[in-house]
């Protein structure tokens, strides 16, 4: 029998943009959602970009590459409208935003990801963490799928994976996919960005801050990010979710799940949740699975008293 081998996604779907010169660290601090500047050469993690209404515009895998280097991992489709986005607030910062083209950037899954990166690049980086091994960017994302991001292919020994296994790893491990689709519909805590790690509350201004921020210290948070199951095809992101004939959810993300039928992340009402009977806007009833991380309570509100 041969030994197991690491999965290869030859197109994930993904593309980088990098921030490099002596203000990037203090730029990305004051648009994103996380303590950019707290981060240590290495590493990599979640985060957020918002609307100034507080919706999540983009939740991207921002590595710090270098100390003055951040190469952030977004959809394709989102990467050049974010680059000028963000290139509209440089103003006299010093730093230059570029999308970095003509990359091939694979990603690597399984039980013996690890094993074959080493095997191919003598390094392997930690979940959470990226490295540069022989002119090739190598983060591990910290749910324990890695990227593979350089100029040329690198000959990892595997086999060849679908996107779609991709995607399906990214809704086991509840993690939500800001697309085109679903810009400007959703608060951080609503998609669990608060859950993963990807909102600092002890941070300062970003846009949409003071949103997040009520939410989370004076508001009920009324919905949330949760997995579930379906026959058939997977659903479109944003499309609907029902419970009667009222709105209870927006899909986030979906993919075919190997086992058959498909699996979704979807933002939906706590109250229409427990309720039950849910079900996609073209009829299909949704079964809710378990997610990798506890969804907590929703607390009271701290409201003040006069």
């Amino acid at each position: 029998m041969s030994p197991p081998r690491p999965l290869i996604v030859r197109k994930p779907g993904l593309s980088s943009l990098r921030f490099a010169g002596p203000d990037s660290a203090s730029f990305l601090h004051n648009q994103l959602s996380t303590d950019v500047q707290g981060m240590a050469v290495g590493e990599a993690g979640w985060t957020s970009y918002n609307s100034a209404k507080g919706r999540l515009l983009a939740t991207p895998l921002l590595w710090r590459r270098e100390d003055a280097e951040f190469i952030a991992h977004v959809p394709t489709e989102l990467a050049e409208p974010l680059r000028k986005r963000l290139s509209m607030f440089v103003l006299r910062a010093r730093l230059t935003i570029g999308l970095r083209e003509q990359r091939i950037i694979a990603g690597v899954v399984g039980p013996d990801a690890a094993a074959g990166i080493g095997a191919a690049l003598d390094h392997v980086p930690a979940p959470g963490h990226g490295v540069v091994a022989q002119g090739t960017d190598v983060v591990g994302l910290p749910d324990g799928r890695f990227l593979v991001d350089g100029e040329n292919p690198v000959a990892i020994e595997g086999d060849d994976a679908e996107t779609a296994f991709w995607d399906w790893l990214g809704v086991r491990a509840g993690v939500p996919q800001i697309t085109l689709a679903t810009q400007d519909l959703f608060v951080a805590q609503a998609a669990n960005l608060d859950l993963i790690g990807a909102v600092n509350f002890r941070k300062g201004c970003y846009p949409g801050q003071e949103i997040v921020a009520r939410m989370q210290y004076l508001g009920r948070l009324k919905e949330r990010l949760l997995a579930f199951h379906v026959e058939g095809d997977p659903p479109a992101p944003a499309s609907r979710i029902v419970a009667g004939d009222d709105n209870a959810g927006t899909v986030v993300n979906a993919a075919r799940a190997p086992a058959g039928g498909s699996e979704l992340l979807a933002v939906v009402s706590l109250s229409a949740r427990d309720a039950g009977a849910l079900r996609l806007a073209d009829g299909r009833p949704i079964v809710e699975l378990a997610m990798p991380y506890e969804i907590p309570a929703p607390a009271t509100p701290n409201r003040v008293k006069l």
